[in-house]
C-alpha cells in the first residue's frame, strides 16, 4: 500500500535459532518446572483474562506430568468463592475454563455457585451483546477472534463438568459464528476483530492461536466435520508460513511493516494448536503427508517458542492488543516484558508437546 510505514521493522532485533530436538529433551523438564514455577511468582490475583489462560495452561501441564493441581491454581480461587468478582466483560469468564476443571475432579458447592454465576452473564447479562450471526462481541459492534477462548474454554469444559451437552453445542456454534465472521475466504488464516460490522484484514498471530487452540479442543470434544475442515484450512496455511526458525512475525502474514518482528506467545499456541490437531486427525484422515506437514510445524513452533524462556519467563510476548485498523498498528505493541498470556501459552506448548511426544 501507499505509504507504509516501514520505520518498526527496519529496527526489529533479528530472531533467535530454535532449540534442536536434542537441547529441548534436556531441558524440557526443566523449563516445564521453571515456568509453573515464575508463573506462580507472578502474582496474578485479578480475576481477569491472563489469570485465566494462565490457570488452565497450568492445570493441562500438571496433567500432562501426571502430577496433580499446583497450589498456586488452588489457592486462587479460595478468596473468590467467599466473595464472588465482578463480571462486566467477556474477559472476565476465562478464569472459569480452571474452575470446571477443578469442579470436575472435586465438586463442591462453592465452586458450582462460582461457575454459575458466570454461565448466567455469558447468557443473560447487558454487556453480552452478540453480532447479527450470534457470535458473541467482544465490545459492541466488534467480534474479536479471542473470544472463542475466553468464552469457548468455559462453554466446554463446563458442558463436560456439569454434564450439560447443550454448553457444548454452544462452543461449538460460537465457534463456527466467529470462523464465518472472521476467516478469510481465500487465505483462511483469522483476523483480530470485526469494527462496526466489518472484518478488518490483519492477521494477529495470537488471534490465530486463541482460535486455533478452542478450535483444537472443540473438535477433540465433538468431531464436527465443519470444525475440521475449517481449523485444517487455518493450520495449513499457517504452516506454509512459518519461517525457518519457527516463530511467525506478529502479523502471520508478514504484511512489510511487520516483517521481522516476531511475537512468541502466538508461536506457543499455534505450536500447541498444530500439534494437538495432528494428533486428533491423524494421518487417516489429513494424509500421511499433510500429517507430517502440521506435525513437524507444530514442533518448530514450539521449539522456537522455547528459545525465548528466560529464567522461567517467555520473553518477546506483546502486551494486551486491542484491534488496530492498519497493519502498522501491531508494529508498536510493547514486548519488552513478561505477560501472563505469554506464560499460559508457554506451558499450553510444553503440554501438548508431552501429549503428542509419549515417553
Amino acid at each position: 500500500m501507499a505509504g507504509e510505514d516501514l520505520s518498526s521493522s527496519e529496527l526489529a532485533t533479528p530472531a533467535r535459532p530454535p532449540l534442536s530436538s536434542g537441547a529441548f529433551a534436556e531441558r524440557q523438564r526443566p523449563l516445564e518446572e521453571a515456568l509453573q514455577a515464575a508463573t506462580a511468582t507472578q502474582g496474578m490475583t485479578r480475576w481477569f483474562w491472563g489469570e485465566g489462560v494462565c490457570l488452565l495452561a497450568s492445570l493441562r501441564l500438571a496433567d500432562a506430568r501426571g502430577e496433580p493441581a499446583p497450589a498456586w491454581v488452588t489457592a486462587f480461587y479460595e478468596p473468590y468463592v467467599r466473595t464472588p468478582p465482578v463480571l462486566e466483560h467477556v474477559n472476565n469468564l476465562a478464569p472459569a475454563a480452571a474452575l470446571a476443571e477443578m469442579h470436575r475432579r472435586n465438586p463442591s458447592p462453592q465452586q458450582r455457585r462460582l461457575l454459575d454465576a458466570c454461565l448466567r452473564w455469558y447468557q443473560s447479562a447487558p454487556e453480552a451483546t452478540r453480532a447479527p450471526n450470534g457470535a458473541l462481541e467482544h465490545w459492541p459492534g466488534g467480534v474479536w477472534a479471542d473470544t472463542v477462548y475466553m468464552a469457548g474454554q468455559v462453554l466446554l469444559r463446563a458442558g463436560s463438568a456439569l454434564d450439560r451437552p447443550e454448553l457444548v453445542d454452544e462452543a461449538l456454534s460460537q465457534w463456527l459464528a466467529h470462523a464465518d465472521l472472521l476467516q478469510h475466504p481465500q487465505s483462511h488464516l483469522l483476523v483480530h476483530g470485526t469494527h462496526a460490522g466489518t472484518r478488518i484484514d490483519c492477521h494477529w498471530g495470537r488471534a490465530n492461536a486463541w482460535f486455533a487452540l478452542a478450535g483444537a479442543d472443540i473438535l477433540a470434544a465433538t468431531g464436527d466435520a465443519r470444525v475440521e475442515e475449517r481449523l485444517v484450512a487455518l493450520l495449513q496455511a499457517i504452516a506454509e508460513r512459518q519461517p525457518e526458525h519457527g516463530v511467525w512475525d506478529v502479523l502471520v502474514d508478514s504484511a512489510p511493516e511487520v516483517r521481522g518482528i516476531i511475537e512468541t506467545s502466538a508461536a506457543a499456541g499455534l505450536g500447541a494448536a498444530l500439534l494437538r490437531t495432528s494428533r486428533i486427525l491423524g494421518p487417516e484422515r489429513l494424509g500421511v503427508d499433510m500429517h507430517a506437514e502440521l506435525f513437524h510445524a507444530g514442533e518448530r513452533a514450539v521449539l522456537g517458542a522455547m528459545a525465548y524462556v528466560e529464567s522461567g519467563l517467555l520473553t518477546r510476548v506483546s502486551a494486551g492488543t486491542i484491534l488496530q485498523l492498519i497493519p502498522f498498528g501491531y508494529s508498536v505493541i510493547r514486548d519488552d516484558r513478561p505477560q501472563p498470556w505469554g506464560q499460559g501459552l508457554a506451558m499450553e506448548a510444553l503440554a501438548a508437546w508431552r501429549e503428542t511426544h509419549p515417553g
